[in-house]
């Protein structure tokens, strides 16, 4: 959709060590990313660090941006641009700090910050995956378009942002979540304690009895792959049931949203030990008092990164059915389906993207 507009938007990937600055124009960044330290212990360090990085943004530019418009970790009221709360990597915002109107009045532009993975999701359907699921289907002669999306970030947490009908669903007060649902292994735990970076350093250390291993995600990856010492079996299981773990959350989502599933991360890299556990759990079944299976999902589950499933995912099962009375008939397909897919943006792109986009639709409308 603005992947030709011409106006451009600054952007922040804001962390807890670093913030890294850049702007975009038609869904592309324009000028190398500046970083500095994002000071997130000091309020008045961090914000001028802030200032400063716009700035040097600004100074950069061949024109005057429309808008600034990123993503900040933690709890708050994004529509307010308010920042507030349990923030363990940004300690100096607990106390709440009105970061959209403070930029807004220093750089004279409209702020708009919204929660990295509402933006995750919102960059891969404007201009990521979701497109190119529908190309691909217009390609293959499919009919079906899509308009739905639920994006997940791996890494420090278990992100969601959801899309429907093509609008971000930012909820009646920004808390669209996931890493509070129940944890399918231990029922009193939150889901994200068995889906994000600790909890495959946990899992290695629990199957191998080494609990005080320095290890990380990617050393464990790389032991899974026989390309570092170590238990290799122990590391794959680690992988496997933060798949299953992952799949369980997401078929929950899945059931009350009826979306397609992107995604992204840094743990996303080692998806081909993740996903078989999470396909298995979105495509496993329940039971009923009658001791009847039910689908744990109500829709068939499709690899979208697997050429053939694809090809299977856009063919359904179509038939033709009659029109009672008459001897008119018409075709029906009764296979309600969906699919889970590897962002190609990458999730820092992605995120940025939805920013852009987010900022320019909001002007827009």
């Amino acid at each position: 959709m603005y992947q030709n507009d011409k106006r451009i938007v600054i952007t922040l990937d804001a962390g807890g060590t670093n913030f890294v600055f850049s702007a975009m124009r038609g869904c592309e960044f324009i000028i190398d990313p500046i970083s500095h330290p994002s000071n997130s212990h000091d309020l008045d360090l961090c914000l001028g660090t802030m200032v400063k990085g716009f700035e040097e943004v600004i100074a950069q530019l061949p024109e005057k941006p429309v808008a600034i418009s990123f993503a900040f970790p933690g709890p708050a009221d994004y529509r307010a641009g308010i920042i507030g709360g349990y923030l363990p990597n940004f300690p100096s915002f607990r106390n709440g700090v009105a970061l959209g109107p403070f930029l807004s009045r220093r750089f004279g532009l409209p702020v708009y910050i919204n929660n990295d993975g509402d933006l995750f999701a919102f960059g891969e359907a404007m201009a990521g995956v979701l497109p190119e699921i529908n190309g691909r289907i217009s390609r293959l002669g499919g009919t079906r378009r899509y308009t739905n999306l639920l994006g997940y970030t791996f890494g420090t947490g278990l992100g969601i942002g959801s899309v429907i009908n093509g609008n971000l669903n930012l909820g009646n007060n920004s808390c669209v979540e996931t890493f509070c649902l129940r944890n399918k292994h231990m029922h009193d735990i939150i889901v994200e304690e068995g889906a994000s970076i600790r909890a495959i350093k946990r899992e290695y250390g629990r199957l191998t009895g080494d609990t005080e291993h320095t290890l990380t995600p990617y050393d464990i990856f790389l032991i899974a792959e026989g390309r570092k010492e170590g238990d290799a079996e122990a590391a794959r299981k680690a992988f496997e049931l933060f798949g299953e773990t992952a799949g369980d959350a997401f078929a929950t989502a899945l059931t009350l949203t009826d979306s397609l599933i992107v995604v992204g991360g840094g743990l996303a890299g080692a998806i081909k030990y993740i996903k078989p556990a999470m396909l298995r759990e979105l495509r496993s079944t329940l039971r009923t008092m009658a001791d009847e299976d039910v689908q744990r999902v109500q829709m068939k589950v499709f690899d979208l990164d697997d050429e053939k499933e694809f090809e299977e995912f856009v063919k359904g099962s179509p038939t033709e059915i009659p029109v009672y009375g008459s001897d008119e008939k018409v075709t029906y397909d009764p296979m309600k389906r969906t699919g889970v897919i590897l962002s190609r943006l990458g999730a820092s792109k992605a995120i940025s993207t939805g920013a852009y986009v987010y900022a320019l639709s909001q002007l827009d409308s």
